[in-house]
């Protein structure tokens, strides 16, 4: 089977529509598209007459008023949170205000490493501090309602948080930002890790559902061949890098360019970022060495 990585990019939706996906699942787009969210946020309504909410988004009135009148007559029970991106988490708040729900899912906000000494936090703006959940879920955890069940399946590297949530009466996974049909997720430290991410695909690949609801854009079909060639993607992603310093490159701004040719400007800090990642999962595995622990403005070699 090809391990061949082909996005879709047709997804096109009017925000703030409530649509039937399924017997189970409605979905409500946020109006917040851009170079990283795509077409806008994806949030899930699952069940009818007692229902969850799966990651609410942004807080947008427009958006949370969408989604209370998509759950109008009925009683929304807990609303499910992935991750802490401000795209996914903070309406959440405003739900539970409306509604009473119970925020559930993935801790406060928390990096994957600290900060190294006079290192900026580039990411820190996009970083939902506020989030606290009123009970979080890990590894097997679930909530439920009449007809269905969500079961939480912890997968850092996106975020040191993120979870996804199974619904194993359709056999479908809610992948949030970890699996996407349109591009591949963004990892960048501190609040992600590499060497997270690849461990997590690997954890997917053992599962056994047949769709995902992604955070953004339409469906990922045939999963598993998907996540396949989303980690094999990321190997050549690496290697590519190690081809850089091969060459002579030393330092992740030097990369970049070399290996994101046509790169959009307004992705040129997540690319830095994407690349920083590579390299602190490389250094750690004794391929490529730094003074000191890595940084964004280290110089790298191979060891």
């Amino acid at each position: 089977m090809s391990n061949a990585l082909t996005f879709d990019l047709d997804f096109r939706v009017p925000p703030g529509a409530c649509v039937a996906l399924s017997p189970l699942i409605r979905r409500v787009v946020a109006d917040n598209p851009g170079p990283i969210t795509f077409t806008g946020t994806c949030s899930y309504i699952v069940g009818h007459g007692r229902v969850a909410i799966i990651d609410p988004g942004p807080d947008l009135p427009a958006h949370v008023d969408a989604l209370l009148q998509a759950v109008k007559g009925e009683t929304v029970t807990h609303v499910l949170v992935s991750h802490t991106h401000r795209d996914h988490s903070p309406a959440a708040r405003a739900i539970k205000a409306a509604t009473g729900a119970l925020i559930v899912g993935c801790s406060a906000h928390r990096s994957a490493r600290p900060l190294a000494v006079g290192e900026t936090n580039v990411l820190e703006a996009s970083a939902d501090l506020e989030h606290r959940p009123d009970m979080e879920m890990r590894e097997g955890d679930a909530v439920d309602g009449p007809g269905w069940r969500l079961e939480a399946v912890e997968t850092p590297g996106h975020m040191a948080n993120h979870l996804c949530f199974a619904l194993p009466e359709e056999r479908v996974l809610f992948s949030a930002d970890h699996v996407m049909a349109w591009a591949t997720s963004f990892v960048g430290p501190p609040d992600g890790a590499m060497s997270d991410f690849m461990a997590s695909l690997d954890k997917l690949r053992g599962r056994e559902e047949t769709l995902y609801w992604p955070g953004h854009g339409g469906p990922v079909r045939d999963p598993q061949r998907f996540v396949r060639a989303l980690a094999h993607h990321r190997r050549q992603r690496e290697a590519s890098i190690l081809n850089r310093l091969a060459a002579g490159d030393r330092t992740i701004e030097a990369i970049v360019p070399m290996i994101y040719q046509g790169l959009n400007p307004a992705l040129s800090k997540a690319a830095a970022l994407s690349v920083f990642a590579h390299l602190e999962d490389l250094v750690a595995r004794g391929l490529v060495v730094t003074e000191g622990p890595p940084t964004l403005t280290g110089e790298y070699r191979l060891a």
